[in-house]
């Protein structure tokens, strides 16, 4: 009985650890960015992420040129240098562009409802077009330098055996 109980805690405990946020809940389609833009995939929900490229206040909407990434388990886009294909995301209302910064990570959920073709510099770039549900802004990540009380005392202690004696 005991072994049973200990795993229930061990399970318990790593379960809160990466929880998708309750917005981004749902069943969608394993489609990523890229392979929308060689096929027709109109009508198809999807959950995505990336960077934002741009983004465009309209009259009744916003849009959002994304660069696409992967999604890690909590569905927060991972920052590396093989993006995926770009996509754009449409919402109703008013976002703050100042708010939603070009380079800042967002999830959305939606539907594909077609592509348009944008020029990225002087290229035609193909892009799958979503009707989102959720826009979610990931917080912005902060870098943390940890000091390390520990350093190596040789050459500069002259007694480097007994370097307890510094605490």
């Amino acid at each position: 009985m005991r072994p049973s109980v200990a795993a229930l805690a061990v399970v318990l405990a790593c379960s809160g650890c990466a929880t998708v946020p309750a917005p981004l809940q749902g069943n969608f389609a394993a489609l990523a960015p890229g392979a929308a833009t060689q096929r027709d995939a109109t009508g198809t929900a999807v959950r995505w992420g990336g960077t934002i490229a741009e983004v465009e206040t309209l009259a009744g909407e916003t849009c959002f040129q994304l660069v696409g990434r992967p999604l890690d388990e909590e569905t927060r886009p991972i920052m590396s240098d093989r993006p995926e294909a770009r996509f754009i995301a449409c919402r109703q209302g008013f976002y703050e562009p100042q708010v939603f910064a070009k380079g800042r990570s967002v999830t959305i959920t939606g539907r594909i409802v077609g592509y348009e073709t944008r020029k990225v510099g002087e290229y035609d770039y193909r892009q799958p077009k979503v009707a989102a549900d959720v826009v979610y802004l990931w917080p912005k990540r902060q870098r943390v330098y940890v000091a390390n009380d520990f350093y190596p005392f040789y050459p500069y202690d002259p007694w480097p055996t007994i370097w307890w004696r510094r605490w």
